[in-house]
């Protein structure tokens, strides 16, 4: 009796792990299901700009809904500079809080600060728009911008891309605007990670005179850049496909222009302003290719991301 009722048990248990397997395995594949489906859609939702346009619309700086002339090169320009910008300002940032918060930092505070960060992690993105429209522009344009113009925008080279009318609304303040929303989520990421890091090997660094640079240089990063990676992927991620803020603050201008103190456009923007009000098949079809182009821009970054990480760990097992 006593077998019979382990046979039955194990026969149960047997059941019960294909079936959780099968759940897990439709779950996986489900979200693969799920991304060819979104893929398939803007396909073919998009397939009346790629057959009247074709690969010009991605150089074209045209955006003409009258006349039916659309060209995606300045919301892809727009994209790419203000996602670049905002990561260049909040990857050391991040960096420094994570830092500050896992090694410089009284344990009093380490707690109200991680909350604090988690708090402007959860504020909602239309909150930070309204706040860079009616607040950061314009101190922007009265306090920041004519100090770029005066001392920045007469330099060579780099003098352009700092020069323009000190509107408060522009290029450079969505960036700015994106950076302070994706600290949050990078500086969250470094911090976690940085955790995780073995209290012995931190010790040992410092008790052969290792300075704190030197220790998060050469035995935390090195330890924990796969999450550090990860933690940008996810801020680079916010900013590529941030629509509201940026919607406040880039000044929605199909132009295109060096000053980054000018208006622009990004591709999130254009299509929170303009898809409600599109009128007729190209013109909601180029709207859907802008979806399309950044989709594609996510998965190519992402991509080089973790293609970069492989590399850095096949260099490692060559090392040892």
């Amino acid at each position: 009796m006593p077998m019979l009722l382990h046979e039955a048990r194990l026969k149960r248990q047997s059941i019960f792990d294909t079936l959780f397997r099968n759940v897990t395995r439709l779950a996986a594949f489900g979200v693969l299901a799920l991304l060819a489906a979104i893929l398939f859609s803007l396909v073919m939702g998009s397939m009346p700009a790629i057959r009247a346009f074709g690969f010009g619309f991605l150089t074209s700086p045209d955006w003409d809904p009258v006349n039916d002339k659309f060209g995606a090169l300045i919301p892809i320009i727009g994209t790419l500079i203000t996602s670049g910008i905002a990561l260049i300002i909040a990857i050391p940032v991040s960096f420094g809080i994570a830092l500050f918060l896992t090694e410089l930092s009284p344990r009093v505070l380490r707690r109200p600060l991680g909350v604090a960060i988690e708090l402007l992690a959860g504020i909602p993105s239309i909150i930070y728009g309204m706040w860079g429209l009616f607040v950061f522009a314009p101190l922007f344009a009265d306090h920041v911008e004519p100090w770029l113009n005066q001392h920045i925008g007469t330099l060579p080279y780099i003098g352009p891309f700092f020069s323009g009318p000190p509107m408060g609304i522009g290029i450079l303040t969505a960036s700015i605007i994106l950076a302070i929303m994706v600290i949050p989520f990078i500086a969250s990421v470094m911090r976690d990670v940085f955790d995780v890091v073995p209290t012995m090997l931190k010790e040992s660094a410092y008790g052969l005179g290792s300075t704190t640079w030197e220790v998060m240089l050469n035995i935390v990063l090195p330890y924990t850049k796969v999450g550090v990676a990860g933690g940008i992927m996810l801020g680079l991620g916010r900013a590529l496909g941030e629509t509201m803020a940026v919607t406040f603050v880039i000044g929605n201008a199909h132009e295109l222009t060096k000053s980054l103190l000018n208006p622009g456009n990004s591709i999130s923007s254009a299509l929170a302003n303009e898809f409600t009000e599109a009128f007729g098949e190209l013109y909601t079809a180029s709207l859907i290719e802008l979806g399309l182009i950044l989709f594609f821009i996510t998965f190519v970054v992402l991509s080089l991301a973790r293609y970069m990480l492989y590399k850095l760990g096949q260099r490692e097992g060559k090392a040892a």
